[in-house]
């Protein structure tokens, strides 16, 4: 299991700690980058946001960066590096060379967290009565009714750690990897800055057409401006979409989802233990913005996610304005393919697109892998 060293930041101060990782070369290092947050639940207080790297420790050659973007549930340290062996997609893209971050986003894993996250009535009716009867006899209404943070606020996080890692490294643009809603986190931040981003990889892009632009004004009220996810609703989701015999791990996942609790010290005393993240509304991934933009994206579908479709990932590369695109189909494979048995096809795959703008030698096209 790799050593993990913790920091606790000042208020106002920037933060890093190292260790060396058990693989060959490696070495983990852990940030807190502050931001004065522009998240509703935190508006114009300053938010510490978790990033953590794993970087060659004798790099050669001009550095290059990449950053991961977690989706709407799970925090990006247990998405991109789980401790287990080999289900960490952030140490096989830095074993070839990159410098790669991942960053939790406000109000998710081990970033700061909005204090509406602590209070259980921002919950769904169904969701207090399943999940934590004990804490809530009876169903209360929603103390904090509208977005903790949105897809703009997400946005800036994002430009703040872009920023950081640029300064950092000492580069102009960086690389930027995610899944699915960090497709529109990604894509909306590169519409924004694209003269800071080298080229975007997507696992299971959560893209909708027809979906708005930009933010509603005002923001709507919500009945949960946060969610859970308890264990067993964790697998009973995955199973939902196995296709193939020994699709993944059953001890895998569940040390998975041990690795969220611990992201989450408070959720993982509520009831049976769940993982808590703001419910964000998302806007700025469409096809009017999608057919303008340039940067050169690899995109990924599993052909079981029951998620984010298969169909909506074709439409989305039919609807990518650059010529630099491809859609990489994965077989026997579902919207958590990077801790499924073809993971290792998806580690290799980003790092070819991160490396030399194509996956098995081609720079647009509809590839397919996992058969």
């Amino acid at each position: 299991m790799r050593v993990r060293l913790f920091c606790a930041a000042a208020a106002a101060l920037l933060s890093a700690c190292s260790s060396l990782s058990p693989g060959p070369g490696l070495v983990t290092t852990e940030h807190r980058v502050p931001v004065v947050s522009t998240a509703p639940a935190t508006q114009g207080q300053q938010v510490q946001l978790y990033v953590r790297e794993i970087a060659p420790a004798a790099p050669a050659g001009p550095r290059k960066a990449v950053v991961f973007v977690h989706g709407s549930g799970t925090p990006a340290e247990v998405s991109f590096d789980s401790s287990m062996p080999d289900y960490s997609w952030l140490a096989s893209v830095a074993r070839a060379g990159f410098d790669v971050f991942s960053v939790s986003l406000t109000g998710y894993g081990r970033s700061t967290r909005p204090a509406a996250l602590n209070d259980p009535c921002n919950l769904s009716k169904e969701q207090q009565a399943r999940f934590i009867p004990a804490m809530i006899p009876a169903p209360c209404e929603p103390s904090y009714p509208r977005p903790m943070s949105t897809m703009s606020s997400d946005w800036d996080d994002l430009d703040a750690v872009v920023d950081y890692v640029r300064r950092l490294r000492g580069v102009d643009r960086v690389s930027l990897v995610g899944w699915s809603q960090g497709g529109p986190r990604i894509v909306g931040f590169t519409a924004l800055h694209p003269q800071k981003v080298e080229r975007i990889a997507v696992l299971a892009p959560a893209y909708t057409r027809d979906s708005a632009t930009a933010a509603p004004n005002p923001l709507p009220s919500l009945p949960a401006s946060m969610t859970v996810q308890s264990r067993q609703d964790f697998i009973a989701n995955w199973d939902l979409q196995v296709g193939c015999r020994d699709q993944y791990d059953a001890a895998a996942a569940a040390r998975i989802f041990d690795e969220m609790l611990e992201s989450d010290p408070a959720g993982a005393r509520w009831g049976p233990g769940v993982r808590r993240a703001p419910a964000v509304p998302t806007w700025g991934f469409n096809r009017a913005v999608a057919s303008r933009l340039q940067t050169p994206f690899l995109m990924v579908a599993g052909e079981h996610d029951k998620q984010v479709l298969p169909q909506r990932v074709r439409e989305l590369y039919e609807d990518w304005g650059g010529r630099d695109k491809v859609l990489l189909q994965m077989g026997c494979s579902s919207h958590n393919a990077m801790w499924e048995k073809h993971r290792r096809q998806l580690y290799d795959a980003t790092v070819e697109w991160l490396r030399d703008g194509r996956v098995k030698g081609a720079s647009s096209g509809v590839l397919r892998v996992g058969d």
